[in-house]
């Protein structure tokens, strides 16, 4: 029987260059973007090295909530090992200069969307040995930054949300485990629509995004919850950070 790697947000940057690491680990692929012409050429990409595997193609905007649905259903027939929640955005802009709708589309993906998506998969595979949810969240996910206040808290609810999550399931006795992916600044094209400019130029010693998918695949075999680019751009594999009680106290506290 078939399994599958599930990537969202696979059209560019991370997405696209963790779709080809794993690839190269034989792994049948599910792409999910909104740009089919970029998926169709990340499809010829990994076919032209390695023909043997099987790559579905997914076009929705997760952004909007009855496409995650929609989404999720078309994978009802697929057996998944890995689902990868990598589709989102950042914005880069004081709080005081926002506009409430790029906020509003950006919670809706990066946090709504990731969380139904996390749910549902977790309520289908909870219970599969070696069943893999991998939430990209980011350095930002653990240490806000002035002008991306809303982008971290976005993140904080990734990280926070996946840590909580992997170690409720390993008190149920469950075998899915999750893991958190927290990049650092990476040459991506990230940073054009965070400053919602045209072009942007990374100056400094910067991970690439085929630095990131190499450190995804790190993650992905290891044992560690999480996978933490740090601020002299290091990679490093450890356990949660976030502190986690089993049970509210007495108080309700």
């Amino acid at each position: 029987m078939k399994k599958y790697v599930v990537i969202t947000g696979a059209s560019s940057g991370i997405g696209y260059d963790i779709a080809k690491e794993f690839a190269n680990l034989n792994k049948n692929l599910v792409l999910l973007g909104r740009r089919k012409e970029k998926l169709d050429v990340l499809k010829e990409e990994i076919l032209f090295v390695n023909n043997n595997i099987d790559i579905k193609i997914f076009c929705y905007d997760l952004s909007k909530e009855k496409n995650v649905y929609s989404f999720y259903n078309e994978l009802k027939d697929i057996v998944i090992e890995v689902f990868i929640n990598n589709a989102g955005f950042g914005y880069v802009k004081d709080v005081v200069d926002q506009d409430l709708n790029v906020i509003s589309n950006m919670i809706d993906l990066n946090i709504r969307a990731l969380t139904i998506l996390s749910t549902l998969f977790v309520k289908d595979y909870c219970d599969v040995k070696n069943a893999q949810l991998i939430n990209v969240s980011s350095i930002g996910g653990y240490s806000p930054s002035k002008s991306s206040i809303s982008y971290c808290a976005t993140k904080f609810f990734v990280s926070s949300f996946s840590e909580g999550l992997n170690k409720e399931l390993k008190i149920l006795g469950k075998e899915l485990r999750v893991k958190i992916l927290a990049p650092s600044a990476t040459k991506t094209e990230f940073m054009k629509k965070a400053k919602q400019i045209d072009e942007f130029s990374y100056s400094g010693n910067f991970n690439t995004s085929k630095d990131i998918a190499k450190y995804a695949i790190l993650l992905y075999n290891s044992d560690k919850e999480l996978g933490i680019v740090d601020k002299d751009f290091n990679f490093v594999l450890k356990d949660g950070i976030f502190p986690f009680r089993k049970e509210l106290t007495s108080k309700g506290e």
